[in-house]
């Protein structure tokens, strides 16, 4: 019940958080979908919950995966700061199946605060301790599936509003349908010839295009006289990339050109 309230508090009515299980101070909390997630996102969701409800002083968290059963990413909370251990963050995990471990080493004197001595207050505050750590944990889960529905979303939308037409050369931006190339705040037009030629070796890219492929696909049948200004263009293109010196177009004596992109 409470579980289901909560997500409907942060919009979410599709998404389970299974039956958490406790075990002494260990709560194990796994979902009824799978999930990627990055562990920079994972880490802070789950610190400013725990730290802003003040539930525990020290704790490790653990992420398993279900299918090995392997820790995939974790980190521990001490009591003094000095001793918190985190390891090296970045690497975004793949949507799979996790569970979470979340060991409670030191509870926070202030979940008691408002419930007097816990001597005195006996079992039914310790009764209260645990509920408020299972509602911050469920809290703390659900946060964290909300932020990465958020960044699934915006990496779809961005990849659905990827232009197939402009490629990256070095620092240069090349538009194949307007013919154009783009360097910081500088554009510079493109012949059709140039835009073909150019597309011709990026596509092979640090790899050699022989001259009789270039000649074939840039010139058709236009006669032979092409074969004597390929150089041409060629020495215009190359003054046209020539503001990222990590971009080059080299000769390859007999064979043809290359695109190198790269020191």
């Amino acid at each position: 019940m409470i579980g289901h309230q909560v997500l409907l508090a942060v919009g979410d009515s599709t998404s389970r958080v299974l039956p958490i299980k406790k075990d002494g101070d260990r709560y194990r909390i796994r979902f009824g979908t799978e999930f990627g997630f990055h562990p920079d996102v994972l880490t802070s969701t789950m610190d400013s919950v725990i730290s802003a409800t003040r539930i525990a002083k020290g704790y490790v968290v653990e992420v398993i995966s279900c299918d090995s059963g392997q820790v995939v990413h974790s980190w521990e909370v001490a009591a003094i700061e000095a001793d918190n251990t985190t390891p090296c963050r970045g690497r975004a995990q793949p949507v799979s199946s996790y569970e979470l471990r979340i060991t409670i080493l030191e509870p926070d004197p202030a979940a008691f605060q408002d419930h007097g001595n816990a001597d005195e207050a006996g079992i039914s505050v310790l009764g209260i301790y645990k509920d408020r750590t299972l509602i911050v944990l469920i809290l703390a889960v659900l946060a964290l599936v909300a932020l990465v529905g958020v960044l699934l979303e915006r990496r779809a939308r961005s990849s659905t509003n990827v232009d197939t037409h402009v490629v990256r050369i070095g620092e240069f931006l090349f538009d194949k349908r307007n013919m154009e190339l783009s360097y910081k705040n500088e554009r510079v037009r493109l012949t059709s010839k140039e835009a073909d030629l150019l597309q011709l070796l990026s596509a092979s890219a640090n790899d050699t295009v022989e001259r009789e492929a270039i000649l074939a696909s840039v010139w058709g049948d236009e006669g032979d006289y092409v074969g004597r200004t390929l150089d041409v263009f060629i020495s215009k293109l190359r003054k046209k990339l020539e503001a990222d010196a990590n971009v080059r177009i080299v000769n390859v004596r007999g064979v043809g050109y290359k695109l190198v992109m790269g020191p």
